[in-house]
């Protein structure tokens, strides 16, 4: 492995890091739903499912450009994180492998559903 590969950042620069930004009021995620990814995502969740907030939560993820198993677990994780904070979580807009990982894993009415 080169000095360069060694030093490179975990993430996909062409995709660049995971992001949640609110805007309309929900949620945008943008960027990879990866195991490189996954710790940032599921940091940036919790604080938004612990934000004061009236109604539903809604995360559109729209932006997500490339998705993996990790991906799934951030999502399942945050749906266990807004039940258990008594907060209502929906998806929209799942990438496809994403929901395919859902269908795979048994979890994609869930997913699709919310808490």
């Amino acid at each position: 492995m080169s000095a360069a590969q060694e030093s490179a950042p975990a993430f996909d620069l062409a995709a660049g890091p995971f992001n949640l930004l609110a805007a309309e009021g929900q949620l945008f995620a943008e960027g990879p739903l990866t195991f490189d990814s996954a710790k940032r995502a599921r940091e940036l969740g919790l604080e938004a499912i612990a934000a004061p907030r009236d109604g539903a939560l809604v995360i559109d993820c729209k932006g997500v450009t490339i998705s993996d198993s990790a991906g799934l677990a951030v999502l399942l994780d945050w749906l266990a994180a807004a039940r258990a904070k008594g907060r209502s979580l929906h998806f929209t807009h799942l990438p496809q492998g994403l929901a395919a990982l859902g269908r795979i894993s048994e979890v994609n009415e869930l997913l699709e559903r919310g808490v």
